[in-house]
């Protein structure tokens, strides 16, 4: 039988993926709550794409059911009242139900997905393991460079890293979160980033 767990969600206009980097600027009382609540008991957050709705005021109507466990690596006070907040993705989950708390946080019912195969990138992906790095060289990506940990055989962790970066659209960075097949995400890159070089 499989499990589920208990687990408060951060709906985004955003996609985190595993060993992705997500900074974040939190200045609604509920995550402000939320967050401390995170830091004190050391435990994380669903981060989960908006499917309907918005990221502020009343929580949105709609969420994609696929997301991402987020653990805070790094924290600081900033002007206003606002916390700034660094969040390292983890495990993939599957949202199974969910409900509005009230203190108008969701909270989610999950269950945990598998990881995606250790499996190595094929001669014809190379061109986005070029791209990654050249990427990751810009100064911009400083932060994601300070907390990323570089796997660059691993499929996986080129895709994943590619789909954060690249000036994607909401729907296909989820698309590509909910994959399992890593090798496939880097074709659908690959076919991506050639469509977009050739227009």
């Amino acid at each position: 039988m499989t499990t589920t767990q208990k687990l408060p969600l951060f709906p985004l206009n955003t996609v985190l993926f595993p060993g992705g980097v997500l900074p974040l600027r939190i200045f609604e009382t509920r995550y402000l709550d939320l967050i401390s609540a995170c830091l004190r008991t050391e435990s994380g957050f669903g981060v989960v794409a908006i499917h309907q709705g918005r990221e502020t005021g009343a929580p949105p109507i709609r969420v994609h059911p696929v997301g991402t466990l987020a653990r805070i690596v790094d924290f600081d006070q900033l002007d206003g009242g606002m916390l700034g907040i660094t969040c390292l993705g983890a495990q993939r989950l599957r949202v199974i139900d969910h409900h509005v708390q009230p203190d108008q946080v969701l909270l989610g019912q999950v269950r945990w997905l598998a990881d995606d195969p250790a499996l190595p990138t094929l001669p014809s992906h190379e061109p986005l393991v070029r791209v990654l790095r050249d990427l990751l060289d810009h100064e911009e990506l400083a932060l994601h460079r300070r907390f990323l940990t570089p796997h660059w055989e691993d499929a996986a962790w080129i895709g994943n890293r590619l789909a954060e970066i690249l000036p994607l659209p909401l729907h296909i960075r989820q698309t590509l979160l909910e994959m399992t097949e890593p090798q496939q995400r880097l074709d659908i890159l690959l076919a991506i980033f050639q469509e977009q070089r050739l227009a």
